[in-house]
């Protein structure tokens, strides 16, 4: 089973890292036929992110970009499960587009991400924080247990979805998942999440024949056909609004513009279709909710065991907002919540969202005097990266002042990297962080919480986003 899986991978690598830090810490494995180099000490991690030209992703991105398609997720991904050889996949992959057109998508989309959009954000952030807290609120202190990942999913995908108070995000439309809207979309989003995971770690699942044999793949088929009609009516109806506000007869873009509103309004300048269009939305539909509902989870559940550090937060919770539960977080205030950002980085690091990270180099990279060839399929795994004591004191223990400002200043770069690094890191890292500490602001101002299954139970499971085996099962208590 994958639970006691992850306990074995889990020694064997923690030996690996404990071994002499001047050891090369580079593996060769197999995933299934294809070979395999990991790469597991921050300094190697340097060399193949900081590189503007091994940028192409990897497998499991294929199956997804069946979804999405070949957005900035997942650009020039070509499946190397199949029956070519190493050479012949990686010259597929450069037939199959360039560089360049992910740059020229990247610089379209980067300025969404601007830090002035950011604080359009918030507004979204404490409207969907103060629903969660509400939902929530109707099995606190019940004394049963809860697993709450369910409700920070459904929060996260109303965020990264929505409007409120005329604040834009990625697709536009409010999903009203928190509240029962849009079921079948936000159900169709949850199970192919499941089914891409499923594919990947069972290679039988490979073979088209039994992927559709067993049913899965008419179900995957039907599921990516719901969620694709359901953006490009989104995108229509997008469209239709510009051209009632006379926006798209204009030639210059709007200062303010933000993600779905600013493909729409540079499509003919630049090229790009309803279907490209369509597949940087759902990128960011997928990457944007699922990530930043498993790190909340974790961060809950971390702290729900370590009643220390918990307290520790409720105390700053406190000092900040004078035992106030229903007043909006300004930016102000989440300056202040200094430790309870130290937490969310420390849950980032023992469980971060995405644990392996994958590249299919397109060019010879050495490394310690090791020359890996163009076309190997190289891994980075975080997971375990961030569990090096070369750079964490406690490694294996959920311990906050790892993320101290002096002990942050004296660590490898590369040794802490929940959102990627180098010319491929995450465009939303700093809304993803923005948006945890609000939502998380607003759950500690309102719960304490107890972890019904404490680490190294609820074993974290390494899909393509990282998940917990058996949710987050906790019991809440209202504080005021």
């Amino acid at each position: 089973k994958l639970p006691e899986l992850t306990f074995q991978l889990e020694k064997m690598f923690r030996d690996i890292l404990s071994a002499d830090p001047n050891e090369k810490g580079i593996m060769k494995a197999w995933m299934g036929p294809i070979p395999v180099i990991l790469l597991l000490k921050a300094r190697q991690l340097k060399v193949l992110l900081e590189s503007n030209t091994n940028i192409t992703k990897a497998p499991p991105y294929d199956k997804i970009s069946e979804w999405i398609g070949r957005g900035l997720l997942t650009r020039w991904t070509y499946c190397l499960i199949s029956y070519y050889s190493i050479e012949e996949a990686g010259t597929r992959y450069n037939n199959l587009s360039t560089n360049e057109k992910w740059q020229s998508h990247r610089k379209i989309i980067t300025p969404t991400f601007h830090v002035n959009i950011l604080k359009e954000f918030k507004g979204v952030f404490i409207t969907q924080g103060r629903v969660l807290a509400d939902q929530l609120d109707h099995v606190a202190d019940t004394g049963r247990e809860v697993d709450i990942f369910p409700f920070l999913k459904r929060c996260t995908l109303d965020i990264i979805s929505g409007w409120r108070s005329n604040c834009k995000t990625a697709m536009g439309t409010p999903l009203n998942a928190q509240t029962g809207g849009h079921v079948e979309y936000c159900d169709a989003v949850s199970e192919l999440t499941n089914l891409v995971s499923e594919h990947f770690r069972k290679p039988w699942n490979w073979l088209k024949p039994l992927w559709y044999a067993n049913g899965n793949g008419f179900k995957f088929d039907g599921l990516i056909k719901l969620c694709q009609d359901f953006t490009l009516k989104i995108i229509q109806e997008r469209r239709r609004t510009l051209i009632e506000d006379g926006l798209l007869e204009g030639s210059a873009v709007p200062r303010k513009s933000v993600f779905i509103d600013m493909l729409l309004l540079q499509q003919a300048s630049n090229n790009l279709s309803d279907e490209v269009i369509r597949e940087e939305v759902d990128t960011f539909m997928f990457a944007g909710h699922d990530t930043t509902a498993s790190a909340i989870g974790f961060t809950i559940w971390f702290l729900g065991q370590y009643p220390e550090w918990q307290k520790r937060v409720l105390e700053e919770i406190d000092a900040v907002f004078g035992g106030d539960v229903m007043r909006d977080p300004t930016e102000a205030d989440l300056r202040q919540l200094v430790y309870l950002e130290r937490c969310i980085k420390e849950s980032l690091r023992l469980m971060p969202p995405v644990p392996i990270i994958g590249r299919t180099l397109t060019e010879d990279l050495e490394i310690e005097g090791v020359t890996l060839p163009k076309g190997l399929l190289v891994m980075v795994m975080p997971l375990l990266t961030h569990r090096d004591p070369e750079h964490f004191e406690h490694s294996l223990d959920y311990y906050p002042d790892h993320f101290l400002p002096e002990k942050e200043a004296a660590r490898h770069p590369y040794a802490f990297i929940p959102f990627s690094a180098g010319p491929r890191n995450c465009i939303g890292q700093k809304f993803a962080l923005s948006e945890e500490k609000t939502l998380l602001s607003w759950f500690f101002r309102r719960f304490s919480v107890e972890s019904v299954e404490p680490y190294p139970g609820n074993r974290p499971i390494p899909e393509i986003v990282l998940k917990p085996s058996i949710g987050f099962p906790v019991r809440l208590f209202k504080r005021h």
